[in-house]
């Protein structure tokens, strides 16, 4: 086993070098653009967004959201802010203790939130814990459409569609006819604010046929959908608090919850509230354009207006920043067929993550087009979220969502504490707030821990800035403690075990027996080791609880030249439950680098094994790309493709973009940032790596820019 340190220092060489030698540079404008989205129908599952990372709005083709019930179980028209969270009233005063079961460990009762099968208060607090808080859709901003007879116009009827979005700018320009009469709809988001702006033209502006409407939903708490309640109007509140000849002022408020919508246009126009929750800016003159702003905050502090021109010139020079700046690849030189949906999978990839997943706070799975699991976000997906932005050379966007980390250290620290660990346990399923929700699964999986020393590490290797290794160190060492902590002691064979009880990242297996799962562990030694060195960076003592765990922690166990599932699971590939869901033995020498001692012959046996006989249609987005990482550390680059795209429903990537997964989740980042990460590895390779372009079979012509080196 190589030694942690010759491992660092070899990282550190490798990332002096991102670019691929090539004979010119590529044309970023030409690759993004030759990508941009084209739409000429109502498809459920094409629509588009703009945003900018912690603020997103999802449109239909009339480019805005004219027609929500059409795309209501396809990608939903959202809405979305990074702060908008709302819960029902607890009315029954129900505490999180009352969802604890607990479990014995070494004499100790541990307790876990879990949903509770049998009726009665426990169920009850662990569902109300579940469900709440939960994320808003904050409005609905669409077009009020009547045809010349006054009918509303159905969808159905609006023709000739014509709609893209433009990469490189960030705007979705739209047009329809209705009536053979044309309608033209421009939009784009701020580049900062959490701000909408649209441009409307069409000569229905001017006898009514056209016009603006804003419509405030109620929440459904609802697992997984467009989160909006049309029904329950008198559970809330609408209402104009303030307006002038060219703004109004919205308060909405749900319960506990209030926040502010600021609407502004240019033209002479008027907003008058046809219903409840329910609100039309009309033209009153004879206009033939109408430019509109919608702002959303908590704090109705709104700043002066920026005129339409003047946002947009800013959020495409954001835009055209982004895309020339940080990675980039070209496969336009490579004659497999496949290269060409490879680079439209890797550059909206690139578009979907910036919009949806570099805010201040980790996103959900659906990011902030519509809700999955309440709106709330899985911390062990941060990972693959993330994990990205560092080696496309876009740090900042990844160091934004870190600090959150430090937000919810407390709530973390009493979580380990209630447990009997040391240093910070980080919550799983949570929210902005760092809250427990109740799970029989998740309560019970612990490759979220490693994370924040992953990404501090990313930092650290950057530029080997020893101001990183001070900001993250209270992190980093609160973590490994809790780490340390939750290995065992196993007196018979005198090593140190993980589990049980725990549930590793292969989700199928059974939390009450499964110990030592091959991810897991290998992620604890590298973990640990990494917080050991950053200890000694700074000239500080080792820490000897770290280093016991690290000298004496499980290897990896395997049966018939097959690493296992877990130890703990020796029927691992006889048993048809075990070819499901995540082959997250292949993550210990994918996601990770090689670090507790590991046979490549036999990981090769186990990779071999898993691609023939995998149930791949039942694995998740995120899967394809962890798995062709481990090819690519194997020195099989042509698996690395065919696993890449693998042609399976799973591993879809629609018109727009996302990564689809099935009726019930029809968008998935995880599947979006993981590709790019494994492209990462794929091309500009990974610790003690020599080949170029390791990922990529020989007859592949694949150029690169600032792209560097995978851990």
């Amino acid at each position: 086993m190589k030694s942690h340190l010759s491992f660092l220092f070899a990282v550190f060489v490798l990332f002096s070098c991102t670019t691929q030698k090539t004979e010119t540079k590529i044309n970023r404008f030409e690759l993004v653009n030759r990508h941009n989205v084209q739409i000429n129908d109502f498809d459920s599952l094409s629509s588009l967004s703009v945003g900018n990372g912690k603020f997103a709005l999802t449109v239909d083709a009339t480019g805005l959201q004219t027609f929500p019930q059409v795309y209501k179980n396809g990608v939903c028209l959202g809405t979305m802010s990074e702060w908008g969270w709302h819960s029902f009233p607890n009315t029954e005063n129900y505490k999180l203790e009352e969802a604890y079961k607990y479990y014995n460990v070494e004499g100790r009762k541990i307790p876990y939130a879990v949903q509770w099968k049998e009726a009665g208060k426990q169920q009850d607090a662990a569902n109300y814990f579940r469900v709440n808080p939960h994320r808003l859709q904050l409005a609905n901003i669409g077009l009020e459409l009547l045809n010349a007879d006054n009918s509303p116009t159905q969808h159905s009827q609006i023709k000739n569609i014509n709609q893209q979005l433009n990469l490189w700018e960030g705007v979705i320009s739209s047009s329809f006819e209705i009536e053979e009469s044309n309608v033209e709809v421009t939009t784009f988001s701020h580049s900062e604010k959490d701000k909408l702006y649209t441009q409307i033209k069409s000569d229905r502006l001017k006898n009514g046929l056209v016009s603006l409407k804003l419509q405030f939903p109620y929440p459904t708490g609802n697992h997984v959908d467009n989160a909006s309640d049309w029904n329950n109007v008198n559970k809330h509140q609408s209402e104009i608090i303030l307006s002038d000849q060219n703004s109004a002022i919205f308060q909405h408020t749900i319960d506990t919850t209030t926040y502010f919508v600021k609407l502004n246009w240019i033209e002479d126009a008027e907003i008058a509230e046809k219903e409840k929750h329910y609100f039309v800016l009309q033209p009153k003159t004879e206009t033939t354009e109408l430019n509109v702003s919608v702002e959303f905050n908590l704090e109705n502090n709104f700043t002066e207006n920026e005129t339409f021109d003047t946002a947009k010139s800013k959020a495409i020079s954001a835009w055209k920043n982004y895309w020339s700046t940080g990675g980039i690849v070209d496969f336009s030189g490579t004659e497999d067929k496949r290269a060409y949906e490879l680079e439209r999978r890797v550059v909206l990839s690139q578009y979907l993550t910036r919009i949806q997943c570099a805010g201040n706070y980790p996103p959900q799975e659906t990011g902030l087009t519509f809700n999955s699991w309440y709106g709330k976000f899985h911390l062990e997906m941060h990972w693959w979220h993330a994990a990205h932005w560092s080696y496309w050379n876009r740090s900042e966007l990844m160091q934004k969502s870190l600090d959150y980390y430090f937000d919810i250290y407390e709530k973390a620290k009493v979580k380990a504490e209630i447990q009997g660990y040391e240093g910070v346990r980080w919550p799983k399923m949570t929210d902005n707030f760092g809250n427990d929700s109740p799970s029989g699964v998740g309560e019970f999986l612990i490759w979220q821990q490693p994370h924040i020393i992953y990404f501090a590490e990313q930092l650290f290797q950057e530029n080997q800035d020893k101001e990183v290794l001070k900001k993250y160190l209270p992190l980093v060492s609160a973590t490994a403690d809790f780490m340390a902590s939750f290995a065992r002691w196993d007196e018979k064979n005198k090593r140190y075990i993980l589990g049980p009880p725990l549930i590793p990242a292969q989700e199928s297996l059974e939390r009450e027996v499964t110990f030592n799962p091959p991810f897991e562990l290998g992620y604890w030694h590298w973990g640990l080791s990494t917080a050991q060195n950053w200890l000694k960076q700074l000239g500080l003592p080792t820490n000897p609880d770290w280093q016991v765990i690290i000298d004496d922690l499980s290897e990896f166990a395997h049966k018939d030249g097959l690493y296992l599932a877990a130890e703990s699971a020796p029927d691992s590939y006889e048993n048809e439950e075990y070819y499901s869901d995540h082959p997250m033995v292949l993550g210990a020498f994918g996601i990770l680098p090689e670090t507790l001692p590991m046979d490549t012959t036999i990981m090769a046996n186990t990779f071999d094994y898993i691609e023939k006989t995998w149930n791949w249609e039942r694995t998740w987005g995120w899967d394809y790309p962890m798995a062709a990482m481990c090819a690519t550390r194997l020195g099989k680059p042509d698996k690395a493709i065919d696993l890449l795209l693998k042609d399976v429903l799973k591993n879809t990537y629609l018109a727009n973009g996302h990564n689809y997964q099935g009726q019930r989740l029809r968008i998935y980042l995880p599947g979006n940032g993981g590709l790019l990460t494994a492209v990462a590895m794929m091309c500009a390779g990974f610790e003690g790596n020599q080949t170029e372009n390791p990922g990529f079979p020989e007859d592949w012509d694949v150029k690169w820019e600032n792209i560097s080196p995978v851990f």
